[in-house]
């Protein structure tokens, strides 16, 4: 079995709908302005041109129970839509019905597809300003690997954080091996793009959110940090970590002590953790 994530798939007369391995996009590339009707802005996905693509029985599933996101094309298997019936589940478009190998062609033979692709457009990007008084929300600085961002992603939508927020250069596109790795948590926290991080972590801080960098180097244990909302938890990318800009912009810094003989953790187990620790912190604030 091939290590390389599973090719994305293109249509026919167009450019592809991500660009990279793993759904990165080109970094220095154009961020043209696009309009939307209420709930923000379209997420602008460099060389996307407003396709996600999502397959797997949980992403694709989640996304049609979703009255938010719109469906572009359908492709499932004999088996899918037998699924999708036995679960109740009404796809907002009529699936074309297409064998396997037609899904692995497009995606590669190591995604596992379970017979169901779709073309969605991209969800749209909550403002900045509505996430304020939000209760919790994750602060991604610079984490560029599609495969950690979906698992931060799932693990957001499992602790109920109202948002993501990211920068619109330097992160992968919430589409393909992203989408798969969340397993539907794209349909439950939507992505709040900005373009500079340390501006946005002040507005939020204007507008009373408490914001907590993780940092090995920390003063405390976030167990021992005073947590309260409503609260944004930021972390950085894994061996570079966060920031200078960012980590001054925080309120404060705060470590995660580890008991055994391994110190660190993969960014998104350390996501995972953080929240648990910050929704317990919550409840007894």
């Amino acid at each position: 079995m091939s290590d390389r994530p599973p090719r994305e798939p293109r249509r026919p007369g167009a450019r592809p709908p991500f660009a990279g391995r793993g759904g990165t996009r080109p970094s220095g590339a154009p961020f043209p302005p696009r309009k939307g009707k209420g709930g923000g802005k379209p997420p602008p996905w460099a060389g996307a041109e407003d396709v996600a693509l999502l397959y797997g029985w949980h992403t694709v599933a989640e996304a049609i129970g979703n009255p938010k996101r719109r469906f572009r094309k359908l492709m499932a298997t004999e088996n899918a839509i037998h699924r999708l019936a036995e679960e109740g589940l009404v796809p907002p478009v009529t699936p074309e019905l297409v064998r396997p190998g037609d899904i692995d062609k497009l995606l590669g033979p190591d995604a596992v597809h379970q017979g169901l692709l779709a073309e969605v457009d991209h969800l749209r990007s909550p403002p900045l300003k509505d996430l304020a008084q939000s209760e919790l929300v994750l602060v991604l600085d610079q984490i560029t690997d599609p495969h950690n961002v979906g698992a931060i992603v799932r693990s957001a939508a499992a602790f109920g954080v109202s948002a993501i927020v990211t920068t619109a250069r330097h992160s992968p596109v919430a589409t393909g091996v992203l989408a798969k790795s969340a397993s539907g948590g794209l349909e439950h926290v939507p992505f709040c793009l900005v373009q500079n991080l340390s501006r946005a972590l002040t507005e939020l801080k204007d507008n009373g959110m408490l914001v907590v960098g993780l940092d090995s180097a920390g003063p405390a244990d976030i167990e021992d940090t005073g947590l309260r909302a409503p609260l944004a938890l930021v972390l950085g990318a894994e061996g570079k970590g966060l920031r200078q800009l960012t980590r001054e912009t925080c309120d404060v810094l705060a470590r995660i002590d580890l008991p055994g003989a391994i110190k660190s953790l993969n960014v998104s187990n350390a996501a995972a953790l953080a929240l648990g620790i910050a929704r317990r912190a919550l409840k007894k604030s």
